[in-house]
């Protein structure tokens, strides 16, 4: 049945990262979803290209995932994380342990990636305190998304996530991005730009190695339309920070649980960091869910310092490790078990970039720059940054298709049970909008 948005003003919600009077006057509204699909509330059917907000690889409305959720429900609907806890968010913490990078085995629950930047941040603080240090500066990166609070607006880089907001925090220093304006169309990681890492030795040379506390970076750049990091890069900083007693935080929010066509990306790339965030589809998207998950050492440190009896990390959320949301997560990380969704991602990956790549050379495609399941297609502006991709959005979805826009540049996202029809469904409705907005 379609949706009668004459019933309703759509006046009361505010609707995030949104030009709410656009939307309101031409609505774009789901009503139903399932697999690769959804509709619309005029009955259309959208395939889904971005898994949501990458968060869906599994597919929409898993009744996995709804009868795990309904079941916990019936036992318990809230349990005070503060000195109490139920066996289900043990269990979900062992199985997130187990599939991380060797000495990864303590996570946190949060219930975002924003919160689990800022609680990264905490941990971090909370680390060096306990080492008694006061390092106080932090590094991230130009054009890095590390959330919306106020610790990860402090430490993003795209520019429009930092000007309305201008009371960040102190001592954030930025590296370089690492895009390439003279190396075009690169599939997976750029042959060149290690060096680009050597901006944090810059920073221990200007402000003393001694004072920088950690360097935060997404192994691939995701919401600013998808940088691989240069062959060598993520291993410099690996080193600068050893050298220097600087902590090495992975933002995986979107690279996590199978994005890259490894568990993590620390997998793909042979790095492994001391803090890893993560949030998306930790739960398949299907219930608010974020986790930080850290090495024994940080752990320790942290811990051990705490005197007896005391709270060892003064932090935490009235929601972390809610039933309903662990349930989701333990049912996600059997369906991708059970499907074989990490071997899915890794064998589906090349076709999907072959395909994407097809495009590159339509006259509206400015850049594609794809890894894995995931690339980000980048349209020639038409002299007002966004304006284009805004169109482009909007448009597609009236053609039957999903996909995110940052700017100009839609983020192409697909879920890990897509089969090649799906991809070729997607390439063609994207070709199809392509060519109206030429006209």
């Amino acid at each position: 049945m379609a949706f009668d948005v004459q019933s309703n003003s759509l006046e009361e919600f505010w609707i995030p990262f949104t030009d709410n009077k656009s939307f309101k006057m031409d609505p774009r509204l789901i009503t139903s979803a399932s697999g690769v699909y959804m509709t619309d509330h005029k009955g259309g059917t959208v395939i889904d290209g971005s898994s949501g907000l990458f968060c869906c690889p599994a597919g929409h409305c898993h009744p996995k995932i709804i009868e795990a959720v309904h079941e916990a429900m019936q036992t318990t609907t809230f349990v005070s994380p503060f000195g109490t806890g139920h066996p289900l968010s043990f269990a979900l913490a062992e199985k997130v342990a187990r599939i991380l990078p060797e000495s990864f085995n303590h996570v946190f629950f949060v219930n975002s990636g924003s919160e689990a930047i800022d609680t990264a941040l905490k941990m971090v603080m909370a680390y060096h305190s306990a080492l008694g240090s006061d390092r106080t500066r932090f590094v991230s990166r130009e054009r890095a998304y590390h959330g919306v609070n106020i610790g990860g607006v402090s430490l993003s880089g795209m520019v429009n996530n930092r000007k309305t907001f201008p009371s960040v925090m102190p001592n954030v220093v930025m590296m370089r991005h690492t895009w390439d304006e003279e190396e075009l169309f690169v599939r997976g990681q750029p042959e060149r730009g290690v060096e680009l890492a050597n901006d944090l030795q810059r920073m221990v040379d200007n402000y003393g190695g001694n004072t920088i506390a950690a360097c935060f970076v997404e192994p691939v750049a995701g919401s600013t339309g998808i940088l691989a990091p240069p062959k060598g890069y993520l291993e410099r900083l690996r080193q600068i920070c050893d050298e220097n007693g600087i902590l090495l935080v992975f933002d995986e929010v979107i690279t996590g649980f199978g994005r890259l066509g490894e568990k993590f990306a620390a997998d793909l790339f042979g790095v492994t960091p001391d803090i890893i965030t993560l949030a998306k589809a930790l739960t398949n998207g299907s219930i608010p869910m974020g986790a930080v998950a850290t090495t024994d050492r940080v752990h320790d440190v942290i811990s051990d310092q705490a005197a007896p009896g005391a709270i060892e990390f003064f932090h935490g959320y009235t929601y972390s490790g809610h039933p309903a949301a662990c349930a989701a997560g333990l049912a996600t990380h059997a369906i991708f078990e059970e499907e074989g969704l990490y071997d899915r991602a890794k064998d589906m990956a090349p076709y999907f970039l072959d395909a994407i790549y097809s495009l590159k050379d339509h006259e509206l495609v400015k850049d594609i720059r794809g890894i894995g399941m995931i690339a980000g297609l980048e349209l020639h502006s038409n002299g007002k940054p966004g304006q284009r991709g805004g169109r482009a959005q909007t448009d597609l979805f009236w053609n039957g298709m999903h996909v995110k826009f940052t700017g100009d540049t839609g983020i192409l996202a697909p879920m890990f049970i897509a089969e090649k029809s799906h991809i070729d469904e997607m390439i063609d409705k994207l070709k199809k909008t392509l060519d109206e907005l030429s006209v």
